[in-house]
C-alpha cells in the first residue's frame, strides 16, 4: 500500500487517561515514515463491541485494547492467534473486512523478564499473581517458552482453573521462585503473607502496572522492574502486525 496513507490507531479501555501508547506509538509512526495518528479512547466495560465497530466504520486500521475490554474484544474478532486463544482474550484488534484478534501481552512480559535479566526461560520457575487476561496470555507465552510456572489468585478455584488449563502449577509455598510476575490492580497486595514472603525472596519482581499504578513493590518494601518495558515490547508486536497487515514494511 502506499506509505502515504493516513493510518487513524486508537487505544481503547477504561482508565487510559495515564496510558503512554500514545507517545510509543508517534515514533513507532515516525520511525516508519508514516502519517497517521494514535489516540487515547476511553471506553467502559460492556461498551466494547459498540466503540469497536464504530471505530471501524470510521476508517480506524488498527487498536490496543486495555483492562476492562480484552475478553469483549475476544468475542468480537472474527480470528484469533494462539495467544488470544489461549487467553480468552485480545489486546489488539486488526480493522479491515474483517477484525483480527492478535494477543501480545505474551510477548511483552517475556520481553520485560529479559530486560530484567531472565536469560533462558527453560525450566525457570516463575510465579505469575492475578488470573485475568494479562495473567493469561503471560502464562500461556511462558508455557511456551518452556518455563515453569505456578499461579497465584485470591480466589483459589480460579487459580486451579488456569493451572489446569495452561499447563501451570498453583501457587506452592515452599518453592523459591526465580521471579515473580505481578498483573494485579494498582494498590492490590495479596492477603496471603506466604505468597507476600515469596514475592519478597525472588530475585525479581516485575509488575505489568507501570508508573505510580505499580505499586506492589513498595507495598512490599522491595524493588520492582515496572511495566514500561511490557508496553514497550507488546507495543512494537502490535505496531509490526498492522504494517503487515497493511502491507507495510515494519519497523525492527
Amino acid at each position: 500500500m502506499r506509505k502515504d496513507r493516513f493510518l487513524r490507531l486508537a487505544v481503547i479501555g477504561d482508565p487510559v487517561e495515564h496510558s503512554k501508547s500514545p507517545e510509543l506509538h508517534a515514533g513507532f509512526l515516525r520511525a516508519a515514515g508514516l502519517q497517521g495518528s494514535y489516540e487515547a479512547i476511553r471506553v467502559p466495560l460492556g461498551d466494547g463491541a459498540r466503540a469497536i465497530e464504530d471505530l471501524r466504520t470510521r476508517g480506524y486500521v488498527g487498536l490496543n485494547v486495555t483492562t476492562p475490554l480484552k475478553e469483549e474484544a475476544f468475542a468480537l474478532a472474527h480470528w484469533r492467534d494462539a495467544t488470544a486463544l489461549a487467553s480468552g482474550s485480545v489486546n489488539t484488534l486488526v480493522l479491515g473486512e474483517t477484525i483480527e484478534g492478535h494477543n501480545t501481552d505474551g510477548i511483552g512480559a517475556l520481553g520485560a523478564l529479559t530486560d530484567a535479566g531472565i536469560g533462558d526461560f527453560a525450566a525457570t520457575k516463575i510465579l505469575v499473581l492475578g488470573a485475568g487476561p494479562t495473567a493469561r496470555a503471560t502464562i500461556a507465552a511462558l508455557a511456551a517458552a518452556d518455563a515453569l510456572v505456578w499461579v497465584w489468585n485470591r480466589t483459589p478455584e480460579r487459580a486451579a482453573a488456569i493451572a489446569r488449563d495452561l499447563d501451570a502449577n498453583v501457587f506452592a509455598e515452599a518453592m523459591e521462585y526465580d521471579a515473580v510476575f505481578a498483573t494485579l490492580p494498582p494498590e492490590a497486595v495479596p492477603a496471603d503473607p506466604l505468597v507476600n514472603d515469596a514475592v519478597r525472596a525472588a530475585p525479581i519482581l516485575v509488575d505489568a502496572n507501570y508508573g505510580s499504578r505499580a505499586t506492589l513493590a513498595r507495598a512490599l518494601g522491595r524493588s520492582s522492574f515496572d511495566g514500561s518495558g511490557m508496553l514497550r515490547h507488546s507495543a512494537s508486536a502490535s505496531f509490526a502486525l498492522w504494517c503487515t497487515a497493511l502491507g507495510i514494511v515494519a519497523i525492527e
